[in-house]
Parts: structure tokens; C-alpha cells; sequence
């Protein structure tokens, strides 16, 4: 398996979004008072480089292994991302096993909270996928295990560089996003998991559900943020509110999946502007 075949299975198009809440999480520690040596330290240089391939390679890779039967039955599958065939599967394992095992060592001596986060990150990306929890089949606990993966990723971060005083309302809200954004990202789905036998949340719901609830999880979770990043936040919730507006009210899934496509940089855009809004309020 080539080089290149491994970065198209990791979706260079997501990789913000792990990076991101990374990053977001030490920006944090440092604005609540973490040292700046602990900041620039090689275990976060490590884990920044983690979160950019590595990471996305084991959640993808993991989800693209166990999702054969249901991506193959999907156009985006082939058009828009990346089918991994069977015989791939094993190269494709000991690639996830090599990218990640290594990065134990640069948590010597980092905080055991730490370490329990990257070990919920872990937990939860793999678990989306994999048998026997295979969360991604289990409505509600598909989006629940995919917030929780992301929320992780930030905690952790924020752990890693000397952070002790955790505030639940922002990681909450953090949750409460990412149950959204995974949530919306299953409704272009929803006709291939359906005949696919592959029960989500935006199948259970429909298309009209889950939007509507992706819509009122983006608003709760820019008015939980609010005491945190200011009132900017509500500017990005709202940004959010008529993403899911349009979505609603696209008459065809063509026009609906153009709108999905803008999602990713919306986030990206969305993630840039609280790493600031962070690092100033």
C-alpha cells in the first residue's frame, strides 16, 4: 500500500479537525496559565504531528476496514473519498498499528490524566467502528462516540502541557458540537446506509430530524461557549444555524450534498476562529 493510497484513506480534507481541537485544548492550558516551555516541549511538537496524519489514519482506517460491505454500496465511497477492498486490510492494520504505537514513548512522564485521555481518544475512535461495540451501527451512541473521540483530542491536549482545573461547560458545548458535526455528516448517507442494512442516527431520524436536531445542538452549544470566547461565538453559531437552514430546505440531494461539501472548510474556518477567540478572550 502506497504512501499516497494511506493519505487518501486518512481524508486530507479532515485532518483540521483532529489537529484543531488539539491544538485549541494547549491553547487553552496556555491561556489558563500553563508555562510556555511546556507548550513548545517535543511531546507536543510529537502530538501535533500525531493529530495531522497519524490519527486521522487510525480513525479512517479503522472505519474504512469494518464499513466494506455498506461503503461499497456508496458513490461517495469511490467518487469522493477512498473504497479499501479486502485484500487491503491487513497492510492497512499494520500501517495504523506503525503510526501510532511509537507515539507512547513522548507521553513519558506526562500527567496520568493525560494518559487517560489519549487512552478515550483511542477507545472511542476505534470503537466507532470495530466490533463488539461497533458504536456507528447504534443510533445516538454512533454520534455520541464521534463527538467523543474529537472532545478527547482537546482535553488531551489540554492536559498534556501541565493544565490541571478542567471546566465541564466548554467541554459540554464541545460535545454538544461534535455530536452535530457528526450527526450532519450522516444524512448524505442516509440512502446508501439504508440499503446497506447500516442503522445511524440520520437514518433513524431521517433527513428532516437530523438537521433540525444537528440545528438546536449548534445553537446550545455557541450559547455554552459564550462565557468562554465571548459573544463572537454567537456570529459562528449562527453561521452554523443557516448551514442547517439551507440543508433543510435543499430540494434535492445533489444540492444537499453540494452543501455538505462546503461543511469541511466551514469547520476549518470555524476552528481557526476559536483558537483565537481562545487565545484573546
Amino acid at each position: 500500500m502506497t504512501v499516497r493510497r494511506l493519505l487518501r484513506i486518512s481524508r486530507p480534507r479532515f485532518w483540521l479537525y483532529e489537529l484543531g481541537t488539539f491544538v485549541v485544548g494547549v491553547v487553552a492550558a496556555y491561556a489558563h496559565g500553563a508555562p510556555a516551555s511546556s507548550i513548545l516541549s517535543i511531546s507536543t511538537a510529537a502530538f501535533f504531528a500525531y493529530f495531522l496524519f497519524p490519527a486521522n489514519l487510525y480513525i479512517y482506517g479503522i472505519n474504512d476496514i469494518y464499513d466494506y460491505e455498506t461503503d461499497r454500496l456508496n458513490p461517495k465511497k469511490t467518487a469522493y473519498e477512498a473504497l479499501v477492498m479486502p485484500d487491503e486490510h491487513a497492510t492497512l492494520w499494520r500501517a495504523i498499528l506503525i503510526t501510532t504505537i511509537p507515539f507512547a514513548a513522548f507521553l513519558m512522564g506526562a500527567p496520568i490524566s493525560a494518559w487517560i485521555a489519549f487512552s478515550v481518544f483511542l477507545f472511542f475512535a476505534c470503537f466507532y467502528s470495530a466490533p463488539p461495540i461497533r458504536a456507528k451501527i447504534r443510533p445516538g451512541l454512533d454520534s455520541l462516540f464521534s463527538a467523543g473521540h474529537y472532545v478527547a483530542t482537546g482535553v488531551f491536549g489540554y492536559l498534556l502541557v501541565g493544565a490541571t482545573s478542567l471546566s465541564y461547560l466548554p467541554v459540554a458545548a464541545a460535545m454538544f458540537w461534535a455530536i452535530a458535526m457528526h450527526a450532519y455528516s450522516a444524512v448524505p448517507d442516509i440512502q446508501a446506509d439504508s440499503e446497506g442494512g447500516l442503522a445511524t442516527i440520520a437514518t433513524s431520524l431521517g433527513k428532516q430530524g437530523t438537521i433540525l436536531v444537528c440545528l438546536v445542538l449548534y445553537t446550545l452549544a455557541s450559547v455554552m461557549a459564550l462565557p468562554y470566547l465571548g459573544v463572537s461565538v454567537l456570529l459562528l453559531g449562527a453561521v452554523y444555524t443557516a448551514l442547517m437552514v439551507l440543508s433543510l430546505f435543499a430540494r434535492s440531494e445533489k444540492t444537499l450534498f453540494s452543501i455538505y461539501k462546503v461543511f469541511p472548510t466551514v469547520n476549518a474556518l470555524a476552528g481557526m476562529a476559536i483558537f483565537f477567540l481562545t487565545l484573546y478572550h
